[in-house]
């Protein structure tokens, strides 16, 4: 499967299960608190599948499958038979009411903490927070060196590189001074604190990436795997040899190794390669080739792979996970409000926003990674639906909310016109909010 096919079809995964989800739990409430439910949806447009179930609900599957809706008894859409104004949306308390629309957040929110839980049962792979410090970066400015183990960042400890990654990314948008515990290669501890205030404002958080510069150390120049039938096998080279130089010029890592062979390959195929194999030095006369793998681009290949980071995978009983999988979602949530409070304040750029374009591409880049990948991103995607529905922006649920919190305090609903008007004003902003979205993804695509 292609990546544009990969990225249309996890996507529809994607918001088939969190938005049917979402809608169950509208669904399941309401029939609790006595609403008839009028149609079940999964998917919109026309139905390709229905049937009437024994409480009178239409359940359907329908030709769009992006999500779902429930469509309930509401004298605000058109009359309502006398005998059934007793199980009509509108007819029902006021704290009924506020139940069933919550519901649809609160669901995603128990999807996200079982999948989070599922998550730690299953394994995710990560691993070690061995980083370097690309040249000349923020971060080799710092003091960052090649090899240094991330220990804490900002004081809060981190086991993975997935865990430095995050806390760095939350740290990018306040874009203040970042103090990092880390532990060298000789064994000693130092903070190294990164001057974050000097970032210019308003770019988003892969511009701050780049420019801060840490990212996973690179391998050793270690030959682990020697393909037959490529250049450094016919040479003579084995797995496990040790890279010293590329024509006279000394290799560093894996990447200084590949950089390397594309330079001097450039000028001339034929490449004179050190290495050391049990303590002895040897030499090999290889050719490298132009070719193509795996669909990239032509480049020049010896045919020769790294050893892999060390790994590592988080994985927790049972029971261990529930407590896990509750940090998590605790953490996740304070992030997504920090992110929020930011870029209301002003000190986040807008452009962190993503769209569809970026959930589908992420969509499928996770699940290409694993079912632990997959099911971190399917909650941290069902947690962002949770906290944005309950925003208080009229058409989401945290509108209808306020609605209805307006209504306790003044003792009676608010008028037509005036909800009508909140509609407006609300399709506006989600508009707004997801013309930028959708701009920001295209921005990315055509120029990063």
């Amino acid at each position: 499967m292609n990546s544009f096919l990969g990225s249309v079809f996890w996507l529809l995964v994607t918001l088939g299960v969190l938005v049917t989800f979402h809608e169950f739990g509208h669904y399941w409430v309401a029939r609790r608190c006595g609403v008839k439910v009028l149609r079940f949806s999964v998917g919109f447009g026309k139905a390709i599948w229905s049937r009437i179930g024994k409480d009178g609900t239409e359940y359907q599957i329908a030709a769009i499958p992006l999500g779902g809706y429930v469509k309930m008894l509401d004298a605000r859409e058109g009359e309502v038979d006398p005998a059934d104004r007793g199980s009509e949306f509108t007819s029902k308390p006021v704290w009924q009411r506020i139940a069933i629309v919550a519901a649809g957040p609160a669901f995603n929110l128990i999807f996200a903490i079982a999948a989070f839980w599922a998550m730690y049962v299953v394994g995710m792979p990560d691993f070690a927070p061995l980083v370097t410090a690309t040249p000349h970066s923020m971060a080799a400015d710092a003091g960052v060196r090649d090899g240094d183990r991330v220990l804490a960042v900002d004081g809060k400890p981190v086991d993975t590189m997935g865990d430095t990654y995050e806390a760095l990314g939350n740290a990018l948008l306040g874009r203040e001074p970042l103090p990092l515990r880390v532990r060298g290669s000789d064994g000693t501890e130092r903070v190294v604190t990164l001057p974050l205030n000097r970032l210019p404002a308003g770019q988003d958080i892969g511009q701050y990436m780049d420019k801060l510069g840490i990212k996973l150390a690179s391998p050793a120049p270690i030959a682990a795997v020697v393909r037959a039938g490529f250049p450094a096998a016919s040479a003579g080279m084995q797995g496990g040899d040790r890279i010293v130089s590329i024509n006279g010029q000394p290799v560093t890592d894996f990447e200084a190794f590949s950089r390397l062979v594309v330079a001097e390959a450039t000028k001339s195929p034929a490449l004179d390669i050190a290495v050391e194999r049990q303590g002895k030095p040897l030499s090999f006369k290889v050719t490298a080739r132009m070719e193509s793998m795996e669909g990239q681009p032509p480049r020049w290949l010896i045919g020769v792979s790294p050893p892999q980071p060390e790994p590592m995978l988080r994985r927790y009983g049972p029971a261990a996970a529930v407590s896990a999988a509750l940090t998590t979602t605790w953490d996740n949530t304070a992030s997504i409000f920090n992110m929020i409070g930011k870029m209301v304040s002003g000190q986040a750029s807008t452009k962190n926003l993503s769209g569809v374009i970026g959930i589908a591409q992420v969509a499928n880049a996770s699940a290409s990674a694993g079912l632990g990948a997959f099911l971190r991103f399917l909650a941290a995607i069902s947690l962002s639906l949770a906290v944005l529905n309950l925003l208080p922006i009229p058409v989401l649920d945290g509108g209808h909310l306020l609605y209805y919190l307006i209504e306790l305090v003044k003792g009676s609903p608010l008028s037509e016109r005036t909800m009508m008007a909140g509609q407006y004003v609300g399709l506006f902003l989600l508009l707004t909010l997801m013309g930028l979205a959708f701009y920001n993804d295209i921005h990315r695509s055509l120029f990063l």
